[in-house]
């Protein structure tokens, strides 16, 4: 018996083996959850592939958090799987390149309130989209990167992760008299495409395997999942708007 028997759970944010999400997905997968995955326009595809490379073949459906009209209609794409939902992973953020790097002070609103929508507002928008699919003791876990100091090259994303990670709070503040939990897992620097997009972001993996504790690889997704899987489940059922660092320690240490 696994930790996830008999669980339905949305994954977003799969685009290949070495996300996060992959990782997470399989993990709760091999603890006895059924999932789904989300993709859209030309990542579908991608997606796709990768769902294939689950241990079970997993269903793809189409979700730009950002669109309205999938929003709209989320609700009825995870019906046509599930009768109802566990839990909700939300891996999704994007920047474009101009608010990161060390550009803070030259950056627009326009590029700022594109970070923000994607990486932050979705949180609420597809939790909410799927309120009534979500079961009595179901769990939203999602995906940051400390943001209480602020972090070399990161730049507006940070801001972007301060706006997410207090949604997080608000969203447990406001469901969990549904019974809704909503936390989030804090992971240490990562090789994944996301991060291959950050200017200088070799800055920051310098920092972490020079000054974590436990070290710290740059290539292992596993512990994240694993954390996520463990929020996902009944073990945490009086945990909400937590945020777990899985980080080798670096968020505890000073100068």
């Amino acid at each position: 018996m696994g930790i996830l028997d008999g669980k339905k759970i949305l994954v977003t944010g799969v685009l290949t083996e070495a996300s996060i999400a992959f990782s997470a997905a399989k993990i709760a997968q091999e603890q006895g959850a059924e999932v789904v995955l989300s993709s859209f326009g030309r990542m579908l595809a991608i997606t796709e592939k990768m769902a294939g490379r689950l241990p079970k073949p997993a269903s793809v459906i189409e979700l730009d958090a950002t669109n309205e009209e999938d929003l709209k209609n989320l609700s009825q794409r995870v019906s046509e799987h599930f009768d109802s939902l566990d839990g909700i992973v939300h891996a999704i953020a994007f920047a474009p390149q101009s608010p990161l790097g060390g550009n803070f002070l030259e950056t627009e609103w326009q590029d700022v309130s594109n970070a923000v929508e994607v990486s932050a507002y979705s949180l609420k928008s597809i939790t909410v989209a799927l309120q009534e699919n979500l079961s009595s003791k179901s769990s939203v876990v999602g995906l940051t990167f400390d943001a209480s100091v602020s972090w070399p090259v990161y730049d507006w994303m940070g801001v972007a992760k301060a706006a997410f990670e207090s949604t997080s709070r608000y969203l447990a503040r406001y469901l969990g008299p549904a019974g809704v939990r909503v936390n989030l897992v804090s992971a240490g620097p990562l090789r994944t495409t996301a991060a291959k997009g950050i200017p200088g972001f070799a800055t920051m993996e310098e920092l972490w395997t020079d000054r974590a504790p436990l070290g710290w690889d740059l290539t292992n997704t596993e512990p994240a999942a694993k954390a996520i899987v463990a929020l996902l489940s009944d073990f945490f059922e009086a945990t909400t708007g937590e945020i777990v660092h899985v980080d080798g320690g670096l968020h505890s240490t000073g100068a």
